[in-house]
């Protein structure tokens, strides 16, 4: 097959969903398919066998309103995006559709099957009305998010904020219900999806994310730390739980006062994560990497002890799943899909519960044995269930019923 996947913003740093077209876009490949990535900035790092076209836009989060230049307000695109970022809006999804349109019309014919990585703009059906056939992968409904974004807003302004932020929820809730043919990647997110969209379950087919696990894999000549916790969560994001996690390890460390954090994340300068570190007055304990290359990520979860996912909501779990993937023995709170994919092989606790998380790390600091039990059941069971092989197995059928409805 010809298939073009198509996405927003793409970038494996800016999040999951660039991790997904980094290796869906290799399994493709390697199952013999042609893979084009049309993604707007910032752009993903992909497998040399997968093509990638750009799609500029202004991408104001990285360079500003002040970056704005005559020359830009040519595109009504362009305008859109700009007036919209000065207002405190999102508009790149809806953006992103509107200049993948216009590459598709001249170009669609070269593809079996556009696959769209959750824009869920009105773009996507212009391009399913174009005869082109569609999917479209909603990883989970970005309502979750703003639920979990106000109750955790201080301020009447911080939360109209968040709204005005989260509008563009306006256009995807009208366009998912036009959609023929959605795929998602948890039965917790199609129960959520179906709740929040008002759409049956019935019609979203499942594809479980996978793992790359030749690159995230046990190093077995790297030393594993006797006393350091890891996470990977976006500091200041409500959703990842972050601060569930700050409290227990300040709990923890009455008991183990020479217990590392090291959290794979970046937090805002002045923002609620850097806060709440100085008011648990754990600075000097807490270490933050970012920007790092999977190999150096693959050395750090070999040397931790323990890895955990401190969660409100995910729609899959990525960061357990790589965890796992690399041996190390699990600490999960069942928050959205977490519990679909680490399974009986991990601890999995309460989402919110400080003192949930603080029993689970205790005990496992304490059983050497349990935990490599663990890391090895952790381990066998990506191999098993969530590797990439088995996704693009199963994503490729998907897209095969697509092409055979829409030959009829």
């Amino acid at each position: 097959m010809r298939i073009a996947l198509l996405g927003y913003r793409s970038q494996p740093f800016s999040g999951g969903q660039g991790v997904y077209l980094k290796y869906l876009s290799k399994a493709l490949v390697e199952a013999g398919h042609a893979v084009d990535v049309i993604s707007g900035p910032p752009y993903p790092h992909l497998d040399p066998r997968v093509k990638l076209i750009e799609l500029p836009s202004l991408d104001l989060f990285a360079n500003g309103l002040g970056s704005l230049r005559v020359h830009h307000l040519k595109s009504m695109t362009n305008i859109i995006e700009w007036i919209s970022k000065l207002t405190g809006g999102f508009a790149e999804p809806y953006t992103f559709g509107r200049r993948a349109v216009k590459y598709l019309k001249e170009n669609g014919h070269h593809y079996d099957l556009i696959h769209d990585n959750q824009s869920l703009s009105y773009g996507m059906l212009q391009i399913q009305e174009m005869g082109l056939p569609l999917v479209t992968t909603v990883h989970h409904p970005i309502t979750s998010d703003l639920r979990i974004a106000l109750s955790a807003a201080k301020s009447w302004y911080e939360r109209l904020m968040i709204m005005r932020w989260h509008s563009f929820l306006t256009m995807q809730k009208r366009v998912v219900k036009q959609l023929r043919n959605i795929v998602t990647v948890s039965d917790c997110s199609r129960q959520d999806i179906a709740r929040d969209f008002g759409i049956q379950p019935a019609g979203i087919g499942i594809v479980y994310n996978g793992i790359d696990t030749d690159e995230f894999a046990p190093m077995a000549d790297v030393k594993r730390l006797p006393l350091r916790l890891m996470a990977t969560a976006s500091a200041d994001a409500p959703l990842k739980g972050l601060r569930y996690l700050l409290r227990a390890y300040a709990q923890l460390l009455d008991k183990y006062p020479d217990l590392e954090l090291l959290l794979v994340s970046k937090p805002k300068p002045g923002g609620k994560t850097e806060r709440l570190i100085r008011y648990l007055g754990i600075g000097d304990k807490v270490q933050f990497v970012n920007g790092i290359s999977t190999r150096e990520m693959v050395r750090y979860y070999a040397q931790a002890t323990i890895a955990v996912v401190p969660s409100v909501y995910e729609g899959f779990g990525l960061p357990a799943g790589e965890g796992m993937a690399c041996g190390v023995p699990m600490v999960s709170t069942d928050g959205g899909a977490l519990p679909e994919v680490v399974g009986d092989a991990g601890v999995i606790v309460p989402a919110k519960s400080v003192d949930a998380l603080v029993h689970a790390i205790d005990e496992l600091l304490q059983n050497p044995e349990r935990r490599n039990e663990l890391g090895v059941r952790g381990r066998e069971r990506i191999l098993d269930e969530f590797c990439w092989d088995v996704c693009a197995r199963q994503m490729v059928a998907y897209y095969e019923q697509v092409l055979t409805r829409a030959d009829r």
